[in-house]
């Protein structure tokens, strides 16, 4: 999970195995989507979105979710969403580059979608935590 570039040769000789069992162990957890998909991580400051921030979303029915939904994924600075319980339907987790531009997207996107009737936005001021859930290499 650390390090999805690294050979099978290697992650094979350190879990002394073939390399042959190794990718199939991998094609094996594809297939059964414990792996759902590999690549770079991008980081968003490194492209000029400075402002990481959560937004609560209070519709006018939770079971507008499904309309709101597509409109939000509209939003290429969305980078998550999920239908919750308690205070909020949403929550959404958004980048921006910088207060002008989030309050450009809340105020013209976000706040315009039907169905929404209040936002909460609160920033992210540092990441302290960010990682992939434990896989225990002993669980069946």
């Amino acid at each position: 999970m650390q390090n999805a570039r690294i050979p099978s040769k290697d992650v094979a000789m350190a879990c002394g195995v073939s390399r042959a069992a190794v990718h199939q162990r991998i094609q094996r957890m594809i297939e059964l989507k414990v792996i759902t998909g590999s690549g770079y991580r991008v980081d968003p400051v490194a492209l000029g979105y400075n402002v990481c921030n959560f937004i609560g979303l209070t519709l006018e029915r939770g079971s507008m979710y499904g309309s709101v939904l597509p409109e939000l994924e509209k939003i290429p600075e969305v980078v998550e969403c999920h239908c919750t319980t308690g205070r909020f339907t949403m929550l959404i987790k958004m980048y921006a580059r910088d207060n002008a531009h989030l309050m450009h997207l809340i105020n013209n996107y976000i706040q315009n979608i039907p169905g929404v009737a209040r936002t909460e936005t609160l920033l992210s001021l540092e990441q302290g935590i960010n990682r992939e859930i434990a896989v225990d290499v002993y669980s069946h």
